[in-house]
């Protein structure tokens, strides 16, 4: 197994999209193209051969690129089976506990509704890559416009079990803003403190916030926390369930 090569394109006001490459075989995936110019230079700039769209969900600022670029490179384009008629020129239809291969660079799909009803992220373990586009942000987590708080919570679940060094390859950068969230749910965390001095520092240096670790997400994330029992207090949830706590928490950012 080799890691893959890993490059950041940003776009649009805040979207990060992916360019995925196998060393070995030359096969590379886009992940979220939400326009294609800026991947067709970027893939013209590292001189790789665009073989793959991974999509994680339907959003236009996901999927918006798809038809160009497979107009422009015959890619194929993988995305969720039972969300196929929302993913322009889907070829490849997955569901939870498929592989995605590029080159000897496998990938393993996971079913991750809540931010939307088919919303699925890919983790290459040989990498400790995880592309999961708005159900995990670094310190916070995408609005539940289809799921449920006991889906999304599931799902974060499944994040939340993976390697302490798996890294969180989002979709945005929203993470200042979430940093200034999380302090108000968990204002005495000594590590969320830190983490969001960084971040500050990060951004107005013009760099970019992500990817963050799965470590530092359990450690700062409040999504990630609402059954810590040190952030139920801090929050005034002392008691409730994680699923009620999640909720809780997610209606409070949503009014932030």
């Amino acid at each position: 197994m080799t890691a893959l090569d890993i490059h950041q394109i940003p776009v649009l006001n805040d979207n990060y999209v992916y360019l995925a490459r196998d060393p070995g075989s030359g096969a590379c995936a886009v992940v979220d193209p939400a326009v294609a110019k800026p991947v067709l230079a970027a893939l013209d700039k590292q001189g790789w051969t665009l073989t793959h769209i991974l999509n994680t969900h339907h959003h236009m600022d996901h999927v918006g690129g798809n038809l160009e670029l497979k107009a422009v490179t015959g890619c194929t384009v993988v995305g969720f089976a039972n969300d196929a008629d929302r993913i322009p020129g889907i070829d490849v239809r997955v569901r939870e506990g498929d592989q995605v291969a590029l080159g000897d660079c496998v990938g393993q799909v996971f079913e991750v509704p809540g931010h939307t009803r088919g919303h699925i992220a890919y983790w290459f373990a040989e990498s400790h890559a995880l592309f999961c586009g708005d159900t995990l942000f670094s310190m916070g987590c995408g609005r539940l416009f289809e799921g449920t708080p006991d889906q999304m919570w599931r799902s974060l679940g499944k994040i939340r079990g993976l390697p302490d060094e798996t890294l969180i390859y989002c979709a945005h950068e929203y993470t200042n803003s979430n940093a200034d969230f999380a302090l108000t749910v968990e204002p005495d965390n000594p590590d969320l403190r830190a983490r969001a001095d960084q971040v500050l520092a990060l951004r107005q240096a013009g760099r970019p916030t992500v990817p963050s670790t799965l470590a530092l997400e359990r450690r700062t994330n409040p999504f990630l926390r609402a059954d810590a029992p040190e952030l139920l207090a801090a929050a005034g949830l002392a008691g409730r369930d994680p699923v009620s706590a999640f909720a809780e928490i997610r209606r409070r950012k949503d009014n932030f």
